[in-house]
């Protein structure tokens, strides 16, 4: 993790010139953001603090790790503090002096940060400020950089080991729901490139595919990964140009290894020279990565029709 120790030395944000036309609104926003990191990420309300990021930001945290500044995407950012800070027996990102300059759409803002982390009787404090550069996105703000700069840690760093360790045994529900989310889009697009190999790794061993609805005379499950693999063999011959993916649709659920999917299938049917288009809805069950139920909802009709079955 290229900014573990930045990461979760976290919270608050970035000093520029003064600038004009702010607003106490705009301020008081900008404010409760920068102060909503440092409590979601404590609380470790991953998909909350998700949200208050751009689709792409800058994080620099080279001063306390020496690595250099990249752009990332919030869920990757996520991923690596969900990967760790609930492995710690407790943290605690204390904020103060937050100030913040807002000019139309553009805002800076900064804070002083005091970063403890505890685990198994030993301790790691960083702090420092954060300087953050936030941008007005569709009426909301959101936090396109991220820079921290260290001023005094004690403790040892040692605390990462451990902390890395127990989150790894016991997922947080970010990193289960996003292993969710990939094991089907990897599903899909695997269909869509027919790549084999990529279908076939997404089932667990004691896989099921249900099909409440196929067609007269047509298996209603599948057991097995041994049955699901034979049952998509022929795909690559049957499928010529195929899409499932432009119109997806996850609906989490309460079990974050649990999803609900919508989504469409347009797909040219070599035997037939057909184009089979179909909606779906179908729910995933997922564990260590691995898709252990598969739940499809799809109209047999045109399915029937794609395929030539009622001819």
């Amino acid at each position: 993790m290229k900014h573990l120790f930045g990461a979760l030395a976290m919270t608050a944000v970035l000093t520029t010139s003064p600038l004009a036309h702010a607003t106490p609104e705009d301020e008081a926003a900008i404010k409760t953001i920068v102060e909503s990191v440092a409590t979601l990420a404590d609380r470790h309300e991953f998909e909350a603090l998700e949200k208050l990021y751009a689709d792409e930001l800058m994080l620099d945290y080279s001063s306390l790790n020496g690595a250099a500044a990249e752009l990332k995407s919030p869920q990757a950012l996520m991923l690596e503090w969900a990967g760790v800070l609930p492995g710690f027996d407790r943290t605690r990102h204390s904020l103060s002096d937050v100030s913040t300059q807002v000019d139309g759409d553009q805002a800076s803002a900064t804070a002083k940060v005091e970063a403890g982390h505890w685990i198994d009787g030993a301790y790691w404090q960083v702090d420092g400020q954060y300087d953050y550069l936030l941008e007005r996105q569709t009426g909301a703000w959101k936090i396109t950089s991220m820079t921290f700069t260290l001023e005094h840690e004690t403790g040892s760093r040692d605390v990462f080991g451990p902390a890395i360790e127990a989150a790894a045994a016991n997922p947080a529900p970010y990193v289960l729901r996003q292993q969710t989310r990939q094991a089907v889009i990897d599903f899909l697009t695997g269909l869509e490139q027919k790549d084999m190999e990529k279908v076939n790794s997404v089932w667990a061993d004691d896989a099921v595919q249900d099909m409440p609805y196929v067609p007269e005379g047509w298996a209603h499950q599948v057991v097995g990964k041994d049955g699901l693999i034979a049952q998509y063999a022929g795909w690559p011959e049957a499928a010529g140009q195929a899409n499932f993916t432009d119109e997806l649709i996850f609906y989490p659920m309460a079990d974050p290894q649990t999803v609900y999917v919508e989504f469409k299938g347009v797909v040219e049917i070599v035997p037939t020279g057909r184009t089979y288009r179909q909606t779906y809805g179908s729910l995933f069950h997922v564990e260590q990565g691995k898709i252990t139920l598969y739940r499809e909802y799809f109209d047999p009709r045109a399915f029937e029709y794609a395929f030539g079955l009622t001819d």
